[in-house]
């Protein structure tokens, strides 16, 4: 027989194994499907306790996204996609507070500038006990939530608890859109230097530094710093316009990689708002997602200077899709690479306990780390860094703790929401009461140390005293944003943020983006990593 011939008898062996394989899969999928049906009967059936049919179907769909082990993957009820709406879009009908469940009690942690609460005079560390006629105790913060929330210009009532206070008091609320910006601050340092805070990536984000952007640079600002430390990160569509506010039309941005689909390329569309300015992103552990988009991008083209310490790396795309009933599911499907081919994520697995952690856990920043990771080349020829994260082109930690420090950090971590709601309680009595130059006296110190004992953080004495370096610092820009606004507060205390002074040294010395990654490059290395000293 030919082997032409036995080439012809294979290739007809061959359709039927196929064919067969497309009637085990099937065969598969009734077995499961009537497992699933069975299963969900006798449960409906025979469980000791009665559970609607409905309730049945989404744990059954809760179960399965769980056991993808994706770490972003999730099923949302309608009022959870309502609360992610709420807080990836920026704007909301409510009353202007950030809150969170401590001891099974509602309570206020952050009270947003202009709007209802404030003006109502909502402190942190109020308890919210009860909401128009219901009592709130035991419920959970989307509960609570959910009713604050509302059309703008209707009415709600709120009942709180204050320390100090004998009796509850009630405020009547009347619900406005409250914006939460992506830029906080935006101030202008040495005279020369914008410096523009970003965090997040909501719809607004590159408008906001556009604008501030411009109202700097009218004040005399000839370069930049924008601060996308602990940034979590937004919409994908104000990544790519904040790009495109440094780079010209035309360039590519991220690029979309996915199962059975071609890749997506994202380009800058329009011609640049800054094309030239002198510019540093800081980034460091917490900055994220769309954070790594930009700083990705305008590290592969040469145009920014990365300082800091590493991103998060978290380059996994999620799509979100509608469900009937009104649900949604919200799962992986492609990765983000930058325009020099690096995939911005750093890989990561789920604990049992479903904790998320590194799988490779050691430090990115040492030179033992990055000789072993794939090297890629920017736009201009210089080498960054794949593997998974953005690279900062120069490492700068965080200040690290000294022992007393250290030791009087780990004695408030025993009661730690409890002693930083008393900061936030005691730099609000301090509002009104302190000048623009004010320093932490000693009395400062002992005051906030009475109520820290007050409250029942008990530190010993000479612990206090011998690490107060730890408190005075959040303490006095506490103090400072509450009196005086959160720009004033930085203008206050930048010269203690040690990789923002590294940004204004380098700027100092390079006129031009090429200039400033030429002095960069013989900049001295920095130390051991760092992560951020919470509170900052």
């Amino acid at each position: 027989m030919s082997r032409y011939r036995k080439a012809s008898m294979v290739g007809l062996i061959a359709l039927p194994i196929v064919v067969g394989g497309f009637v085990v899969q099937e065969r598969a999928a009734l077995a499961g499907s009537r497992l699933f049906d069975q299963v969900l009967a006798i449960i409906s059936d025979r469980y000791v306790d009665s559970v609607a049919v409905g309730t049945l179907y989404e744990k059954a769909a809760r179960g399965l996204v769980a056991e993808l082990k994706d770490p972003y993957a999730e099923l949302y009820t309608p009022k959870q996609l309502e609360a992610f709406n709420t807080t990836t879009g920026g704007f909301y009908g409510g009353v202007g507070m950030s809150i969170e469940s401590q001891q099974g009690v509602t309570t206020v942690v952050k009270v947003f500038s202009h709007t209802p609460a404030e003006e109502a005079g909502i402190l942190i560390g109020d308890k919210i006990v009860g909401i128009d006629s219901a009592i709130a105790r035991g419920w959970t913060n989307e509960q609570v939530s959910s009713k604050l929330k509302g059309p703008p210009g209707t009415k709600v009532k709120a009942t709180f608890l204050r320390a100090g206070a004998a009796d509850p008091f009630t405020v009547e609320f009347v619900r406005r859109v409250v914006r939460i910006p992506a830029v906080p601050y935006a101030i202008l340092l040495d005279n020369s230097t914008a410096y523009i805070k970003v965090e997040g990536f909501n719809e607004t984000a590159s408008e906001e530094v556009a604008k501030n952007l411009l109202r700097l640079t009218a004040e005399g600002a000839k370069n930049l710093v924008l601060d996308l430390r602990q940034n979590p990160g937004g919409f994908l569509e104000q990544a790519l316009t904040m790009t495109n506010l440094f780079i010209g039309k035309g360039k590519e941005i991220v690029t979309v990689r996915g199962r059975g689909e071609p890749p997506q390329t994202h380009v800058t569309e329009q011609a640049a708002l800054a094309p030239t300015i002198p510019m540093v992103i800081l980034t460091d552990g917490y900055s994220a997602s769309a954070s790594e988009i930009v700083a990705g991008a305008l590290q592969d083209h040469d145009r920014a200077l990365i300082l800091g310490t590493t991103s998060f790396g978290k380059g996994l795309v999620q799509g979100m899709y509608r469900l009937d009933g009104g649900y949604a599911i919200k799962l992986t499907t492609s990765k983000w690479y930058t325009p020099s081919g690096r995939s911005i994520q750093k890989e990561r697995k789920l604990t049992d306990d479903g904790q998320l952690v590194e799988v490779h856990p050691e430090s990115l920043e040492t030179d033992a780390a990055r000789k072993g990771r794939p090297k890629f080349k920017s736009d201009g020829g210089r080498v960054v860094y794949g593997g998974g994260a953005v690279t900062p082109d120069v490492f700068v930690p965080y200040d690290t703790l000294t022992t007393p420090e250290q030791k009087l950090a780990r004695a408030l971590a025993v009661k730690g929401q409890e002693w930083l709601l008393t900061l936030d309680a005691f730099a609000l009595e301090l509002k009104g009461k302190v000048k623009r130059d004010f320093t932490i006296t000693p009395e400062l110190r002992q005051g906030f140390f009475e109520r820290l004992q007050k409250r029942g953080v008990v530190v010993e004495p000479a612990i206090y005293e011998a690490g107060a370096r730890y408190v005075e610092r959040p303490l006095a820009n506490r103090i400072a944003g509450f009196a005086f606004g959160d720009s004033t507060a930085k203008r206050m205390e930048y010269k203690e943020d040690v990789q923002l002074m590294k940004a204004l040294e380098l700027l100092k010395k390079g006129a031009t983006q090429k200039e400033l990654f030429t002095v960069a490059s013989a900049s001295p290395p920095a130390s051991s990593p760092g992560r951020p000293n919470k509170p900052r």
